[in-house]
């Protein structure tokens, strides 16, 4: 299986925060299965931490080293992400959360979340 990082999960990985389920950490520490991070995500970061929304216990930077360090995958957001988006019902508004299930539906990913709306959609898969 092959999953796909919710931002919360891959920032409370790296951090090491408890709010982390156990079968989450376990999924996202194991190193016998591709685990990706989106592009998304850290433009979520980005967006908001420049709005004073999310503040880092590291630099941008150096959040970005730690998919090399854990040995997780960039998973870019490509035309075909888009498309599959448009046909998503509207059980999520959150522009960021709505590309990740794009992305995992279209690539066939489990999506590692907190977030019970994504439960919602016919044929995603969620670990927590």
């Amino acid at each position: 299986m092959e999953y796909l990082l919710d931002t919360h999960s891959f920032l409370w990985f790296v951090y090491g925060d408890s709010q982390l389920s156990g079968k989450a950490r376990d999924v996202i520490a194991s190193r016998d299965e591709a685990r990706y991070v989106s592009t998304v995500s850290f433009w979520e970061i980005a967006i908001k931490t420049a709005i004073g929304k999310l503040k880092l216990a590291m630099s941008f930077q150096e959040l970005g080293q730690q998919l090399d360090f854990y040995g997780f995958k960039i998973l870019p957001i490509t035309f075909e992400h888009t498309f599959e988006l448009s046909f998503l019902e509207l059980h999520h508004r959150d522009p960021f959360d709505r590309i990740l299930i794009a992305q995992a539906l279209l690539d066939h990913l489990t999506i590692v979340s907190k977030d019970m709306n994504f439960s919602k959609y016919k044929d995603l898969q969620v670990v927590w």
